[in-house]
């Protein structure tokens, strides 16, 4: 059983029908504060790192990004989904979602367009992490999935080391390829893509009981926004305000997958 009681208000009148074809853009939102002293010096990091290795690409320099915002963001269970990029690179911890924004903040320092699909994803979908608290689980769960314009075609970050034998231990070394994303433990989505498939929409070579296929976990698909800003604005964080400002002081340091078996976990999403 999840619950509604700590979710922001969503009507349930239908609305548009989803946007296939946002145009993305690379300039600066509030979110992905590109301008900032922070996020710049980010940015240059990782054109250093990525010229070091010799990364030739804009894929393999996001890849690169990827690996550094692996290591140097901290996982945790934050509930802010406004938070500036600057932010989450200050404080050196960041939810998925947190830390997907600052990977889209590098693409669009480094000249690629970005845009972001609005899932949302069933409540359970987080029932491994919090066994002992399911009645406080959202019903559902706002994710905003980004997109990169790479060759003239919008790649989703599940796919950025989709080729060429990328995908490996991980992109900051961690628990090696094989077996699908679980939810449980301290992997998160942001980890995962770059070990193993994940898909929402269950192609014929991934669908039913494959690791990759996560489609039965997605309630609907919102369609693409230029920006999560745009996204959010539009549909609400998961959390309604109240519950972000006593929940954000403490699953805003509680690092991912830590006691995620004990009933003391929270109504956390790592994801």
């Amino acid at each position: 059983m999840t619950s509604r009681l700590l979710m922001s208000f969503r009507s349930a009148a239908p609305g548009p029908a989803p946007v296939r074809d946002a145009p993305g853009s690379t300039r600066p939102t509030a979110i992905l504060d590109l301008e900032h002293p922070l996020t710049a010096a980010f940015a240059d990091r990782v054109r250093r790192e990525a010229r070091a290795r010799g990364a030739a690409t804009d894929r393999d320099r996001l890849r690169t990004a990827h690996g550094i915002i692996a290591s140097a963001v901290r996982p945790v269970y934050s509930v802010d989904d406004l938070r500036r990029v600057s932010r989450t690179l200050r404080l050196g911890r960041g939810s998925c979602s947190q830390r997907m924004a600052v990977l889209e903040a590098v693409a669009r320092s480094l000249g690629v367009p970005t845009r972001v699909r609005g899932l949302l994803v069933d409540g359970a979908f987080w029932y491994p992490r919090f066994p002992g608290l399911r009645p406080l689980v959202p019903e559902d769960v706002l994710l905003a999935w980004p997109e990169f314009l790479l060759d003239g075609a919008w790649v989703p970050v599940a796919d950025l080391f989709a080729d060429h034998g990328a995908r490996g231990a991980g992109a900051d070394g961690g628990a090696p390829a094989g077996g699908g994303f679980t939810n449980s433990g301290p992997e998160t989505l942001f980890e995962a893509v770059a070990r193993t498939a994940v898909d929402w929409d269950a192609p014929p070579a991934c669908a039913g009981s494959a690791p990759c296929d996560l489609s039965a976990h997605l309630r609907t698909d919102l369609g693409r926004f230029t920006s999560r800003d745009e996204l959010f604005a539009r549909h609400g964080q998961t959390l309604c305000l109240a519950a972000r400002t006593l929940a954000e002081p403490v699953l805003g340091r509680w690092s991912a997958g830590a006691g995620a078996g004990a009933k003391g976990a929270g109504g956390r999403a790592a994801a």
